[in-house]
């Protein structure tokens, strides 16, 4: 059988549609070499609460629009960390297997990362172990089309997203399910801390 394989753009605890992407391909490359911009997954995750959804994002040191994904800096403004770690226990602390990921989550958020994308490798490691998935990761060199593999780096974001005919968010149990409805394609977060090791049934 041939080699499936993908392009995505680096992204902080990476929506669902985005891990679909990793169960289903050998080799997945995550872009390093495009500029930075606002409004991407690159570093904000969208999160279940009780009152709806909500983002957390990272702050960076630069906004300056040449600047390659690769030397984004993760500021410390406005201790982010703690914030975006009492959101999650806030959000998940009474889901049913945030207690086996926390204090992995805890280390990996508490970190003195320098560098976006080095922190958003390390949680895509974790989170492919954790969903039992096993791609082979590629760092890109240079930033070119790549019209021999599918591409999703403008196709996976959080607003205006275009159609993407290969996924169809799967409901699964939600925490806040029964006041909110079933809310797609949050972070990879929200499904595994409420469906823990079956979720990768719904990638």
């Amino acid at each position: 059988m041939a080699k499936t394989a993908a392009i995505v753009g680096s992204a902080y605890f990476a929506p669902v549609q985005w891990y679909q992407k990793l169960r289903r391909c050998d080799d997945v490359w995550i872009e390093a070499m495009d500029h930075y911009g606002k409004q991407t997954y690159r570093n904000r995750c969208i999160i279940a609460t009780t009152n709806g959804t909500q983002a957390l994002t990272v702050p960076v040191m630069s906004h300056d629009p040449d600047t390659l994904m690769r030397d984004i800096r993760v500021s410390d403004h406005g201790q982010w960390r703690h914030l975006h770690w009492q959101a999650m226990t806030s959000a998940y602390g009474e889901s049913p297997f945030f207690e086996y990921y926390a204090d992995d989550l805890h280390a990996l958020i508490h970190q003195p990362w320098q560098f976006l994308y080095d922190m958003n490798m390390a949680i895509t490691e974790q989170m492919c172990e954790w969903l039992d998935i096993h791609p082979s990761l590629h760092i890109t060199s240079e930033y070119k089309a790549q019209p021999e593999m599918p591409d999703y780096r403008e196709v996976i974001r959080p607003k205006h997203a275009p159609h993407d005919p290969l996924f169809t968010p799967q409901p699964y149990y939600q925490v806040y399910g029964a006041k909110h409805g079933f809310l797609p394609n949050l972070s990879i977060l929200d499904l595994l801390c409420n469906m823990g090791n079956e979720s990768i049934f719904y990638l």
